[in-house]
């Protein structure tokens, strides 16, 4: 009898030890999980984000709510590249010349023959030539695929939220304002459930978006990301 109950107390003592080690370990890995997804998620927000910068500067200061339209922009659009070759001297400065005059200076030079004027200012040395440049090989590195931008990390095919918002402010000045977000349960999925349930507890307590977000269409925010 004595044998028996010993046997019962030692199961229960590494049932406790069980349960005691889990306690601990399981937040732990939770949070080793959660952070080592966050870094592709986020990742992929800064990737959306860089599109919708070039984008906005094509299109007046506009972004896109469309997957597929800024998908296309990053395929196909070319951003401009000024290659430059010379300075001007503080002499050239301080006598009121800019890079503006002096390309129109250069220009009429070049349609005229005659540079005597350009060499009188001079600028035979200075040069702004205007290169066009794909989107791909300019913000982002070799191999990238714009295809992937939309999907979520983790998300099994499920895709970024993406919205815009477009108003004025009081001055009367347009307001062009952008959001990509994606929650815990999408990017989290899987991992321990009560964990998570106590992540999004805290957030919510604080006020804050459960899940990661870049940019904000309610005020303007620099397009920060959540996480900076």
């Amino acid at each position: 009898m004595k044998t028996v109950i010993n046997i019962v107390l030692a199961a229960c003592v590494i049932g406790l030890i069980y349960v005691c080690y889990g306690s601990i370990v399981g937040p732990i890995n939770f949070d080793n999980t959660k952070k080592a997804r966050e870094k592709q998620v986020i990742a992929r927000l800064i990737d959306i984000r860089k599109a919708q910068l070039e984008y906005r500067n094509l299109h007046a200061g506009a972004y896109t709510a469309s997957f597929d339209t800024l998908i296309d922009f990053v395929k196909t659009a070319k951003l401009p590249f000024v290659k430059k070759e010379g300075v001007l001297s503080d002499a050239q400065l301080e006598a009121g010349m800019t890079e503006k005059k002096a390309m129109a200076i250069i220009n009429k030079a070049k349609k005229t023959g005659n540079w005597k004027e350009v060499e009188k200012e001079g600028l035979m040395n200075f040069k702004r030539d205007t290169m066009w440049v794909a989107v791909t090989d300019t913000i982002y590195g070799a191999g990238f695929n714009a295809d992937s931008m939309r999907y979520v990390p983790f998300g099994n095919g499920a895709q970024f939220e993406m919205a815009i918002r477009n108003d004025t402010t009081k001055s009367g000045a347009p307001l062009h304002l952008f959001q990509a977000q994606t929650p815990y349960e999408t990017y989290l999925s899987g991992l321990n459930a009560q964990e998570l349930a106590n992540l999004k507890d805290l957030q919510s307590k604080l006020g804050k978006y459960c899940g990661l977000r870049v940019g904000d269409i309610e005020q303007p925010n620099n397009n920060a990301g959540n996480w900076e």
